[in-house]
């Protein structure tokens, strides 16, 4: 069930009440001094953000020096009460230029009152979109000096509409001389590998981030080499589907703007975009991944005061791609002295810091190339007995442009608004390293 809040509490590090909103009167107005002798004077903020004291359940968060605590009578949805913690939090920054502490409050009494009363009816979230609401909640907060400028926020031609109408996250009349999509498929590849070069753990999480520029009310459709989007348009079609790459897409989440109704029948991303830079969806791919690098260590221990280690790492992507900022991390025992390093590209160092021998390459090309390491590790000899070195995994960062490791590609970006006005499409792949790990 949503959140259902009987009361929210505004509180500073010493537990005084800042602000404070009862939304039902099924909790009493001390219920905050509960929390105060339960939870703050035990010092048991830090083992669990939610707890139950005579019959009633705290959600509590820390942001800066104030926490917010969250009141429930009833089973609520917790992480519904969070989120709505975190977007309230958003909604405060904007008005208030980024800051949000017990200065920030202090000084905003009047408008946090009437924002509480916007975004919760009766304990139920509502509308926080600080662009929606800054529509009808004219009243500027007190910014601290160092806050960002305000933005400026031109009024939409029917405010109402975006309050209560199906599309509340894009206002009416805008017009720009040029009209651009801009979309970018950025990927982060987790991978677990064996000394052998054998895959123990992968898998890929992405997002399509996009940046709109157009005028009017557009409706989007976007095709991508999903499985199950191809299947169904062949149906549709009454032919079977073109051979090809398709993927299988896992744990999909879109935003609010997407037609769900529609990718349940069509399987195609419809959608009327917000204005500017978004984040339309968010996935999660487990089989079928292209790796763009293997690495194939050797590290050899000789005696107690040496070490030799050998790293070669081979771009698996095309020949006429390009891998940037290429870093290989290589872990070393504590008691190291120096290395000695033969490369044949990029630079290489010992980083006592970090207790590894760090290799860069600038531009790693692709086509197979293969770019090695060789390094002669001088350890500190000790009288001590040392503990076994446990060979930490090697660690890998690269970000490769126009390249996925799951196979995504867009089909096609359509772009309809009943003007007719043509516009341009931009898309743009890039691929990184998440958690790229070897072991040695």
């Amino acid at each position: 069930m949503p959140v259902a809040a009987s009361a929210i509490y505004f509180l500073n590090l010493r537990g005084d009440v800042l602000i404070n909103r009862l939304y039902r009167d099924d909790v009493g107005g001390n219920m905050v001094d509960a929390f105060r002798t339960h939870i703050m004077q035990t010092k048991d903020l830090g083992t669990c953000p939610v707890r139950q004291i005579g019959g009633c359940s705290f959600l509590y968060m820390r942001i800066s020096n104030v926490y917010i605590v969250t009141v429930v009578s009833s089973n609520a949805n917790a992480a519904c009460a969070f989120k709505f913690v975190v977007e309230a939090v958003a909604l405060f920054k904007s008005y208030f230029g980024g800051a949000f502490d017990e200065d920030a409050i202090r000084n905003n009494f009047v408008l946090i009152y009437e924002l509480l009363d916007e975004i919760m009816d009766f304990g139920y979230p509502q509308n926080l979109s600080p662009e929606i609401l800054k529509l009808y909640i004219t009243q500027e907060g007190v910014r601290s000096p160092f806050s960002s400028k305000p933005q400026d926020m031109r009024p939409p031609a029917n405010a109402t509409l975006q309050v209560t109408g199906a599309v509340g996250w894009r206002r009416e009349g805008l017009v720009y001389k040029k009209n651009e999509v801009f979309l970018d498929i950025v990927e982060s590849v987790n991978l677990l590998m064996s000394q052998k070069g054998n895959t123990l753990r992968c898998d890929v999480t992405g997002k399509i981030l996009m940046k709109c520029f157009l005028s009017g009310m557009p409706d989007l459709k976007l095709g991508l080499n999903d499985k199950i989007g191809l299947e169904k348009e062949a149906q549709a079609k009454a032919r079977p589907s073109r051979s090809g790459k398709t993927i299988e897409l896992d744990d999909v989440t879109f935003h609010q703007c997407v037609n769900l109704t529609r990718f349940n029948t069509e399987k195609t991303v419809s959608f009327v975009p917000p204005d500017g830079e978004f984040e339309l969806m968010k996935y999660r791919i487990t089989e079928g991944i292209n790796l763009p690098f293997r690495v194939l260590p050797s590290i050899k221990e000789l005696g107690r005061t040496r070490m030799e280690v050998n790293v070669k790492v081979k771009s698996l992507f095309g020949a006429k791609m390009f891998a940037l900022g290429v870093v290989v991390k290589v872990p070393v025992p504590k008691h190291t002295a120096k290395a000695n390093f033969q490369v044949t590209a990029g630079r290489a160092k010992y980083n006592a810091a970090l207790d590894c021998l760090v290799w860069k390459v600038r531009k790693f090309p692709g086509g197979q190339t293969e770019l090695t390491m060789s390094a002669e590790v001088e350890l500190i000899s000790t009288m001590v007995e040392k503990k076994p070195w446990t060979r930490p995994p090697i660690q890998m960062e690269f970000q490769v442009p126009m390249f996925t490791a799951s196979g995504l590609r867009v089909r096609f970006l359509k772009v309809w608004e009943k003007s007719g006005y043509s516009t341009v499409e931009w898309v743009r792949y890039i691929t990184r390293a998440g958690s790229y790990e070897i072991r040695c």
